[in-house]
């Protein structure tokens, strides 16, 4: 008995370590360094060039790596595929532009300091692959997750973890006898590839849902837990024998859940492992930095460290201009992503394996990675402290405390001010809420009691008394708040009737999809009325148009109803053409070079 209590787990190592990030974390916080650093000393301070409570912190690392996986998985669960579709032009425009011209710009570097091409291009690559876990969990704390500037970053990521793919290949490519390599096998391996990704797609699209289903009917809680890491890690592990990356596939799995009423629960139940392994994967990143050869070869990972953050900064930078973000933006962007990230690690074992890089060259470009990760939380640190978040200017704004009225009413634009109005003229009493300082002073100026609050805040819906609405009305002008709100709102008030203003028709069956009572396109009403106009100038007799309009909303509504289960496409038949037949068959639903791009409104 005595024998098996020695031979069990190191209890003194694993108080260690979680007592290490319980310390550091809340001190790194505290003194404004971020929790991501606090992690990242901690580590440094337990490991094989600290206190050597640990001297295999690869062991660890390789565990700790689910935590990137599982913080991929959640964030796939807030990406339902038609807000991925949406994202496209930015994962494969702004994401191959970031990649293809930092690789451009870092490749040089290895050339100037002696090096051959081939080792140069891998150096270089493998530090344009940012660190996802460190982004992610930066813009979670920052509360820029859901906002439209870490969407644009979250794009980026997305494609160099495809990037990864074609990566590796280049490595296999650049290798000493890769000529031995034929064509087929090379066609295999991407075949072998695109049955993971179809594989995983099929399962998740006819299997998942009815599992879940029937494990929910068993009510055994522990069991939905198992499910929720079941899928996370076999999607991982399905991924990983394509020779695809474990994070995509898990991200993968979670975005075919995110239409899923289990949604949410599955968000809880992986949460709490998201947040430990990613610690603990932070922890093991400290761990690693190997000092010794940070020592015998600290002017060439200094000068590397400078020459790759400077060209990578001034890639990120420029391509955030010229995809037209504004300056402030473009330099957040810039100060969060310069770093390498967990993905070279890869590459770069993949490069040794095959002898493109030495044993010593590898350890050295993996300092040089740990240490941008390092500088990275310093970095943002400076940017904070001398670029401060621009404070709002609340002053002679009220925010809602306990307030009650038998309609919410969110976003107090032109458009929420119009909707107003019929319901105080029939003597209901509405709440309103805005976000913008200057718009409430403007309506007290009116005699409109508007209540200063962000509709995407769960604590200001409550205390607007969303609880107690019969009604609430979503006006907001911005479509990814519109979409949030409405899955805030049905999620934790599922029996409030709720009414949204849609940017345009896909906006429209996205809220339908998140919830949504009844959608309003904000243009639909004002172009029927302006194509009754058009028709009564043009001598059309009143019944006529009557008809006409009354026929267009026939065809809108059914060809509304089939988009929700088939797609953009479906109903195109509905629609009038101007090509000699009813309908542009040919006809694509986004528009180029228009800001209206939805076709049918």
């Amino acid at each position: 008995m005595a024998a098996e209590v020695a031979h069990g787990p190191d209890l003194g190592a694993l108080v260690v370590l979680l007592g290490s990030a319980v310390l550091a974390v809340p001190i790194f916080k505290r003194i404004g360094f971020g929790s991501v650093l606090g992690y990242l000393a901690a580590g440094l301070v337990i490991g094989p060039f600290g206190f050597r409570i640990f001297t295999e912190p690869a062991e660890i690392l390789h565990v700790a790596e689910l935590g990137v996986v599982m913080f991929l998985f959640i964030i796939g669960l807030e990406m339902q595929p038609s807000r991925l579709w949406g994202m496209r032009q930015q994962i494969f425009g702004l994401g191959l532009a970031q990649v293809v011209v930092c690789i451009l710009l870092l490749s040089w570097v290895g050339v100037a300091l002696g090096y051959s091409p081939q080792t140069s291009l891998i150096a270089g690559t493998g530090f344009v692959l940012t660190s996802t876990a460190i982004v992610m969990q930066m813009l979670q704390e920052r509360g820029d997750l859901a906002k439209e500037k870490g969407q644009k970053m979250i794009s980026i990521l997305l494609f160099e973890d495809l990037a990864i793919v074609p990566l590796l290949a280049l490595v296999a490519f650049l290798a000493p006898g890769a000529g031995e390599v034929t064509m087929t096998e090379r066609l295999t391996s991407v075949a072998i590839g695109l049955g993971a990704i179809l594989a995983l797609f099929i399962a998740g699209r006819y299997l998942l849902n009815p599992i879940f289903r029937i494990l929910a009917a068993a009510r055994a809680r522990e069991v939905m837990t198992a499910a929720a890491l079941l899928v996370v890690l076999g999607a991982a592990w399905g991924m990983q024998l394509g020779g695809l990356s474990t994070a995509l596939g898990a991200f993968l799995a979670g975005v075919l859940l995110s239409e899923s009423s289990y949604r949410h629960e599955l968000e809880a139940d992986v949460e709490p492992f998201r947040g430990i392994l990613l610690g603990l994967f932070f922890l093991a990143v400290g761990m690693s930095l190997d000092l010794n050869v940070v020592a015998d070869n600290w002017r060439l990972i200094a000068i590397s460290v400078v020459a790759f953050t400077l060209l990578k900064a001034a890639g990120v930078y420029g391509v955030a201009r010229v995809f037209k973000a504004s300056h402030r933006e473009a330099l957040e962007r810039t100060v969060l992503m310069t770093q390498g990230g967990e993905f070279a690690f890869v590459l770069y074992a993949a490069a040794l394996a095959v002898g493109i890089i030495d044993p010593e060259g590898s350890a050295i470009l993996t300092a040089i990675i740990i240490v941008s990760m390092v500088m990275t939380p310093l970095f943002v640190l400076i940017h904070d402290r001398l670029m401060p978040e621009v404070e709002v200017d609340a002053s002679g704004t009220e925010t809602p405390k306990e307030v009650s009225g038998t309609a919410l009413l969110i976003g107090f634009g032109r458009f929420g001010q119009i909707v107003s109005q019929p319901l105080l003229a029939r003597g209901y009493s509405v709440t309103t809420i805005d976000n913008d300082p200057e718009m409430i002073r403007v309506a007290a100026s009116f005699g409109f009691k508007v209540y200063f609050g962000d509709g995407q805040r769960l604590d200001i819906l409550h205390a607007a008394g969303a609880h107690h609405a019969s009604l609430i009305l979503v006006c907001v002008d911005d479509r990814p708040a519109a979409t949030r709100i409405v899955q805030l709102v049905r999620h934790e008030f599922p029996n409030t009737l709720l009414l949204a203003r849609a940017y345009d028709r896909e906006h429209g069956l996205e809220l339908v999809k998140a919830g949504v009572d009844y959608p309003v396109r904000e243009t639909f009403e004002s172009a029927i009325k302006f194509a009754r106009a058009a028709l009564d100038r043009l001598g059309e007799p009143e019944g006529a148009i009557d008809d006409a309009i009354e026929e267009l909303r026939r065809r809108d509504e059914e060809r509304f109803a089939l988009q929700l289960t088939g797609g953009m496409h479906a109903g195109r038949e509905l629609m009038f053409g101007n090509d000699g037949s009813e309908s542009p068959k040919d006809t694509p639903d986004r528009m180029p070079g228009s800001e209206d791009r939805s076709v049918g409104g």
